[in-house]
């Protein structure tokens, strides 16, 4: 219930927590198993939706890190709070293949097309976001056009982030039944070309920001100076920001800095 995550944050907020993440299985369907109930919190009503979850946790005043939304349209309405600052403009859509075929076969909606469309839209409403997504490659009968379509559009796309994993059969899971198994060989190799590509990607797209100034949070201090986390980044799975012989910040401070080095996963910077 909406109140009780609330509840939660508010006290997480006040014991100088300075950053929350929102994960579940499929965040963006939050509030669908109790459809959409509503709440009397505080003297106002409150829908248990993610929107209104997002809207809410936004007035606590720290950063805000949505996870796992699956790419339904709920997403349109929050990229503009993504953009409005309310939220961390970080948006992790797990879109998992780019084969109509092998979406299908996966279950879920097959629209490369569209899904370009979206994430082109998203993007013009907030030129800040940063997209994390997540792949399956060798799942049962995908050919080599099938795993061709999914790097054009990782091409197309130019996603910040993405990771992939080679198909593995998973026990009660209807896929198991699809005929076609591909050999681990084969799956080994189009999960290094998947990731050979993105990193390039990645790599690209960290470029673009030297130069740049962002927000850092400080998450650890060494006697080889600080290592935070910008917007773009969630803890543990993304890149860090390192600050060289920064030693006189805490953990948890924001401060400025100024980008002036990359590789494909990690960035540099210097204190404004």
């Amino acid at each position: 219930p909406i109140g009780e995550l609330l509840g939660e944050a508010e006290r997480l907020a006040e014991s100088g927590v300075k950053e929350l993440l929102v994960v579940s299985q499929d965040t963006a369907a939050y509030g669908a198993d109790l459809r959409y109930r509503s709440e009397i919190i505080n003297g106002g009503i409150l829908s248990t939706r993610i929107t209104t979850l997002a809207e809410e946790l936004s007035k606590l005043g720290i950063w805000i890190r949505l996870h796992y939304l699956y790419p339904y349209p709920v997403i349109d309405q929050l990229i503009p709070m993504m953009a409005e600052g309310k939220i961390l403009p970080y948006l992790d859509v797990p879109l998992q293949h780019a084969s109509p075929t092998i979406l299908k076969a996966m279950k879920r909606p097959a629209d490369q097309e569209n899904a370009l469309r979206r994430i082109e839209q998203w993007r013009s409403i907030c030129p800040d976001l940063t997209i994390r997504s997540t792949f399956i490659v060798g799942f049962p009968s995908e050919t080599d056009a099938d795993f061709g379509q999914l790097l054009d559009f990782l091409d197309a796309a130019q996603l910040d982030r993405a990771g992939a994993f080679a198909y593995s059969p998973v026990e009660g899971a209807a896929a198991n039944e699809l005929p076609n198994p591909l050999d681990h060989d084969i799956k080994q190799d189009r999960l290094e070309q998947f990731m050979a590509l993105q990193s390039s990607i990645s790599a690209s797209k960290l470029q673009q920001k030297v130069g740049t100034t962002e927000t850092i949070l400080i998450d650890t201090i060494t006697d080889e100076g600080a290592i935070g986390r910008s917007r773009g980044d969630a803890p543990e799975i993304d890149g860090e920001v390192h600050l060289p012989e920064v030693t006189h910040l805490n953990e948890g401070d924001f401060v400025e800095v100024k980008l002036i080095a990359a590789d494909e996963h990690d960035m540099e910077g210097a204190l404004l």
